[in-house]
């Protein structure tokens, strides 16, 4: 009885026959297997050039931002300089059991809430509608221009910004007053009037500040795509309706960020331009939290009871800070983290 052997019964095999762990004919290989995570030594020795770079900045973080907060403990202490940090009795929350049930607790916090409040309803929108002019300039000459005089205030200093604000509202030689009494009025003792002390804050604030935040949503202005414009203009829409539905949706996500920031910082009122433009007269209403906390703890020598205050606004403006970025975060925008 005679076979007739063929290729297949002899010499070919399948690959899936010859090795069963290889993949099936046709089938996409796996991904690769991970590589190896370096360790970090050998990480910041490969990017040292980085690390040099990045160390000013961190040193910068530790000694002044970190370290201090180890002084914060003289808040619940009675602290004195022959004691030390760690030896002064300890006293709990005496301290801000004090400030709150202080007659000056609902001035101060009035003061400092609602300048910043005002501040921030008033002048949050004016570096978002300059942007939004300037962008629509359609001579770049100009435009550059329009930005150099906007931003130019923000590189005065405080001290000569309040130095203008007393010449300009002086009752005797100022031009404001003396406008006013070319138009039949009296003039007014701006700087004594106490109901004036917070137009003065938040307009020269205003006009300090507003050119520099504009430049930040110019920027994000640039990001926008100009086919978009492009598209919308072949559609019929005018100028105002791409502001409305391309230019303002497109710079949303960094207004909502620095919405937040502000909103942080909102128990945190500047120091120095507050100090300035105090006058003995207008203490009802320029006397804040940051004047009260200097004036107790350095000129009264209170250093617990004003390091209590300090960290009482600190905590704050982080629960705030934390409150309108679950809010952001909620609302599907953009946030901090």
């Amino acid at each position: 009885m005679s076979h007739s052997l063929t290729a297949t019964d002899v010499g070919t095999t399948s690959p899936t026959d010859s090795d069963p762990g290889a993949p099936p004919q046709g089938a996409s290989p796996g991904p690769p297997p991970p590589r190896a995570r370096k360790h970090l030594p050998t990480r910041i020795f490969q990017a040292w050039q980085l690390y040099v770079l990045l160390a000013p900045a961190l040193i910068y973080l530790v000694v002044f931002k970190y370290w201090p907060m180890y002084g914060a403990q003289i808040a619940f202490r009675d602290y004195n300089p022959v004691d030390g940090f760690f030896w002064s009795p300890w006293v709990g929350l005496d301290h801000f059991v004090a400030f709150v049930t202080s007659f000056q607790f609902e001035r101060l916090v009035a003061n400092t809430l609602t300048i910043n409040t005002v501040g921030l309803l008033v002048a949050f929108p004016v570096p978002i509608i300059l942007a939004l002019i300037v962008n629509q300039l359609p001579s770049e000459r100009f435009k550059r221009m329009t930005q150099t005089i906007l931003y130019a205030p923000s590189f005065i200093s405080v001290v000569v910004i309040v130095g203008m604000i007393h010449l300009l509202f002086s009752p005797s030689s100022g031009m404001v007053n003396h406008a006013i009494s070319l138009l039949g009025g009296e003039p007014i003792f701006f700087m004594g009037t106490p109901e004036w002390f917070r137009p003065l804050y938040i307009g020269s604030d205003i006009w300090q500040n507003a050119g520099f935040s504009m430049i930040i949503y110019l920027a994000a202005l640039t990001a926008i795509d100009p086919s978009l414009h492009e598209a919308a203009r072949m559609d019929g829409a005018n100028r105002f309706q791409r502001i409305r539905h391309i230019d303002i949706p497109g710079i949303l996500p960094v207004i909502t960020i620095l919405f937040i920031f502000a909103v942080g910082n909102i128990f945190n009122l500047g120091f120095e331009k507050v100090y300035l433009m105090q006058t003995d007269l207008n203490l009802p209403t320029s006397e804040v939290i940051n004047t009260y906390v200097y004036k107790t703890g350095l000129q009264n020598a209170q250093f617990s009871y004003s390091a209590a205050i300090g960290l009482f606004n600190s905590v704050l403006n982080l629960l705030l800070l934390l409150t309108f970025n679950w809010v952001a975060k909620k609302a599907n925008q953009s946030s901090l983290w």
